[in-house]
């Protein structure tokens, strides 16, 4: 069982306060300096000129009431990452004994430097701070809530003391009548907010939840206790749909559900239509907003429906989600669902909307297909169509989710257009070291730019996420046998590079195409049923017998896993100190047709490895056939597993 994450700082608040006694001292800029590291080093992301501003100018306020609150020996953490989502920080912890009973006690607080603030568009759950850029954000009442809440559920410290932790927003440098609006909200959470017109009522409230006395070891107890694993996907979404639990989304995420969820009200008010795009890399918690937004309308008695193009997502959601539920199967279609214009939603949610077509075929039913553009079809068919997409998520030639193409549609239709960038990584641990890793090995730009010509870099190690070198694809399959074994979920994926025999249906069999030497295994099956112990090609990610098959790009994007397997295979290889790709060694009829130019085949290959490298939640084992490009790798990961502390 994990750890819980560590805080990029940890002191006695009297010990902080004197580091931030003198502004611009050798002390301060220390502490700052040391703050800084210690948050690259747990969570892989260098900090921002914002958040060294909010440092410099938020800790000292806090730090200094609190010691003339006479809390000099209550333990502070400082920048406490998410556990399972270390993308996101609580500004800071306290840890202490509680005043009346005597037992652990912790306070999550927001800090704001907000001067003014109010209420966005008259929306309770959104705010428009006092920047410059005036960009809506979630109300920070909202953002402690869940920051507690995400804690209680992933800190087994707090397992059986829950109620020990609560949360406080200080918006230490504005007046109350600057923040008015914002009160309406707090008085209807169980979170306190406090401004600087309250600051008397602040010191008062943290002498009666804390004692004078020592708060290290229950520091000790909160950050030595294991970090709960958060529920899978599958699980959670079930629970979700159903109203027994909901996503716990933190940060941006949350910024995007409120956001959508305004856009949708706002949309009713004007009688407008609106559309909004949810961009982000691989986990940074698109489905689970997607999800949240379709269990939240659904309660709300909104008509929507959730469309995505991939068949293993969509007949994966409707078999966990929608298991014993026709109701809650049938808001799960494909994006081939509104080429008629019978009926009209209020919302549709098109998640991976990377793989939209520029049009929709229908061999069995000509009739049900589409000339046009799905983009088009989606936005004619509602009120409010949300996209959520990853523009490094698009492996087919036929294609064409992107920004730019959502936004063009839009403004042909004079439609309102909205674009909400995601920030951080769910998936692959949290870990940004590993997501810039995996775009510099493939030569991939982030999110919003293009490729700045940065060559692959040395992996090092990262507490978020393994990265494993396998010697052979014995060795991979061994290694990811024992992650099954201790109960761990794991796939083995590959690049198209073999051929796919169809299966032998009276006998059951699959044919083991994927031959590397003397270790070979079948591709995934390509049926809708049953072959063998084989599962059906959609649910291959999720059903038991999936291990004993190699999945491609098709099965597995969408998907994820505790560990991933991949085989890099010889339509990409490493020449001269960085990966080209092999049109020859390609088998996907799909991107060897004669109208795909190679630049577009180029794209496609590494999007595809892309998509492979990054579907695990732990760690990665990867193994190239190429044994140049093997070379290669072992000089950027490292020696063998054994010296890596990775899986033998």
């Amino acid at each position: 069982m994990a750890k819980m994450p560590l805080p990029a700082f940890r002191a006695s608040v009297e010990r902080i306060a004197e580091m931030l006694s003198t502004p611009g001292s050798v002390m301060e800029k220390r502490l700052m300096e040391t703050i800084a590291t210690n948050l690259k080093k747990e969570t892989g992301r260098g900090s921002t000129p914002g958040q060294r501003a909010a440092w410099t100018n938020s800790l000292p306020v806090l730090f200094g009431d609190l010691m003339e609150a006479g809390l000099g020996e209550v333990e502070a953490l400082i920048e406490v990452p998410m556990p399972g989502n270390k993308s996101t920080q609580a500004d800071v912890v306290l840890a202490g004994v509680d005043h009346d009973t005597g037992g652990d006690t912790y306070l999550a607080i927001e800090l704001k430097q907000w001067r003014s603030a109010d209420l966005f568009e008259d929306d309770l759950d959104m705010v428009i701070p006092s920047t410059r850029f005036r960009e809506p954000v979630t109300h920070p009442v909202i953002q402690a809530e869940q920051y507690c809440e995400h804690l209680r559920n992933h800190c087994g410290a707090l397992q059986e003391a829950p109620h020990a932790l609560s949360g406080v927003v200080y918006l230490h440098n504005a007046p109350r009548q600057n923040v008015r609006r914002l009160f309406d909200l707090a008085g209807e959470r169980d979170v306190q907010l406090f401004t600087l017109s309250e600051r008397g009522a602040f010191l008062e409230y943290l002498q009666s939840r804390f004692s004078k006395e020592a708060g290290a070891k229950a520091a000790d107890r909160l950050l030595s206790g294991t970090a709960r694993p958060g529920r899978h996907l599958l699980a959670q979404a079930a629970d979700s749909l159903k109203g027994r639990n909901h996503f716990v989304l933190l940060g941006r995420q949350n910024d995007a559900f409120r956001r959508v969820m305004h856009e949708v009200e706002q949309s009713y008010r004007a009688n407008t239509k609106r559309v909004v795009v949810i961009t982000g890399g691989p986990g940074s918690g698109k489905s689970a907003i997607a999800i949240e937004l379709l269990a939240a309308l659904s309660r709300e008695n909104q008509k929507v429906l959730f469309a995505t193009g991939s068949q293993a997502l969509t007949e994966t959601l409707r078999r966990h989600a929608g298991w014993r539920s026709k109701a809650i199967k049938d808001l799960f279609v494909y994006f081939s669902a509104f080429t008629r214009r019978d009926r009209y939603l209020d919302v549709i949610i098109a998640d991976e909307s990377h793989r939209l077509r520029s049009k929709t075929l229908n061999w069995r039913q000509p009739a049900l297909g589409s000339d046009r553009p799905q983009i088009e079809d989606i936005i004619e068919s509602c009120r409010v169509p949300v996209f959520l997409l990853d523009e490094h998520q698009v492996v087919r030639p036929g294609e064409v989710g992107t920004i730019a193409a959502i936004k063009a549609q839009a403004q042909q239709l004079d439609v309102r257009f909205t674009h909400i960038s995601l920030e951080g990584q769910w998936r692959c641990g949290g870990s940004a070291d590993y997501d810039e890793w995996v775009r510099r090995l493939l030569g991939l730009g982030t999110e919003d730019s293009a490729w700045d010509g940065a060559g692959p870099k040395q992996w090092t190690k990262d507490p978020a996420f393994e990265v494993v070198l396998a010697t052979s694809p014995e060795e991979m399959e061994r290694a990811l046998r024992e992650k099954v074994a201790d109960e761990w979920s794991a796939r083995m994926t590959a690049g198209f590079c073999w051929p796919w025999t169809k299966p032998d249906t009276d006998a059951k069999t699959l044919t083991p195409d994927v031959k590397i030497g003397e270790w070979a295994r079948p591709w995934n099956a390509n049926s809708t049923t049953w072959v063998g112990e084989a599962p059906p090609k959609a649910l291959w990610a999720t059903e038991e017998g999936g291990f004993e098959q190699i999945g491609c790009i098709y099965t597995a994007q969408g998907m994820e896993f505790d560990w991933a397997g991949v085989i890099i295979g010889p339509d990409l290889v490493a020449r001269g100190g960085k990966l080209v790709v092999e049109r020859e060694a390609c088998k996907d009829g799909e991107l060897t047709k004669k109208g795909v130019t190679h630049e577009r085949f180029d794209r496609l290959i590494r999007n595809t490895y892309k998509v492979l490298l990054t579907r695990g939640l732990r760690g990665v084992v990867v193994y190239a056939v190429d044994p140049e490009t093997q070379g290669f790798l072992s000089e950027l990961i490292g020696g063998p597993p054994a010296e890596r502390g990775g899986p033998a």
